[in-house]
């Protein structure tokens, strides 16, 4: 005879045990998902960080003068990187190998001013006006800038205020500089023999470039070799991006004291262009 079994008693028991444990997992519910989202938030900063500072711009400090009048010692200015197109060093954090690669990129213009690796010292960034291209001749003669064979126009712009690694500020001569094509720029020059003021001819290899600081007298530039502790000529590879603008300034070589604190911000500077 077959036994017939009765289940409605384990069923009923069963109900009993598992509706406090439903009850515990709605609850637990809204918890786990409050949870999520807050470990969610922080990651989606970071995430969000990552790709602006990979993807387009990024933020750089600018400690020394070799770019004056242009941009000033504590500039802090923003410097786009798709003009260029992307390299290992479009990597933030400095996490990929070098490469002479780059993905959708393309020349600077000449005059434009670009963040890029020292050659010499990767890991460094240094920051100049591109002045000759791929196949340029470049050439210094009597502090005067010549390229491809032909001296370019410079006209007397008055005089402007030149600040040294100490906090010395003293008036120069300034200058407005014409490159080829038409494109404007400023200098400071107030010396015309100097070290740098005669060069032999740099013929620009293709792939790279040749960079100068505005601040003619007073930049380690491409005139200056990577073996001599110069920048020397810059692989296209090496380009971080392209500056933009200062977002603020602060003349922290001259801000000794509290009281001077807020008067070395230079409000006058905060969101000008660079070109």
């Amino acid at each position: 005879m077959r036994e017939s079994w009765n289940l409605r008693p384990l069923i009923e028991s069963s109900r009993r045990w598992l509706k406090p444990v439903a009850i515990t997992m709605r609850s637990a519910a809204p918890r786990a998902m409050k949870a999520l989202r807050w470990a969610a938030e922080p990651l989606v900063v970071i995430a969000l960080t990552l790709a602006s500072t990979t993807a387009f711009a990024q933020p750089f400090y600018i400690p020394s003068g070799s770019m004056e009048p242009t941009i000033a010692i504590g500039d802090a200015l923003i410097a786009s990187k798709f003009p260029y197109g992307y390299s290992s060093y479009s990597v933030p954090f400095d996490n990929a190998p070098p490469s002479s690669e780059r993905l959708f990129g393309s020349l600077p213009a000449r005059g434009d001013i670009v963040v890029f690796r020292l050659p010499r010292e990767p890991g460094i960034n240094y920051i100049k006006r591109v002045i000759g291209l791929p196949g340029d001749r470049v050439q210094m003669i009597d502090g005067r800038l010549w390229i491809n064979g032909a001296e370019l126009p410079l006209r007397a712009a008055g005089q402007g205020d030149v600040e040294d690694a100490s906090g010395n500020v003293a008036s120069v001569p300034r200058y407005i500089e014409t490159l080829p094509g038409g494109r404007e720029h400023p200098i400071y020059k107030w010396r015309w023999s100097g070290v740098l003021d005669n060069t032999q001819v740099f013929v620009v290899p293709k792939g790279n470039l040749f960079m100068m600081g505005d601040n003619r007298d007073d930049s380690t530039d491409s005139r200056v070799a990577a073996k001599d502790d110069g920048v020397g000529f810059v692989p296209v590879g090496n380009l971080v991006g392209r500056a933009e603008f200062v977002i603020g300034s602060y003349d922290f070589l001259n801000a000794q004291s509290v009281s001077g604190w807020l008067t070395a911000l230079r409000l006058s500077r905060f969101f000008h262009g660079v070109s």
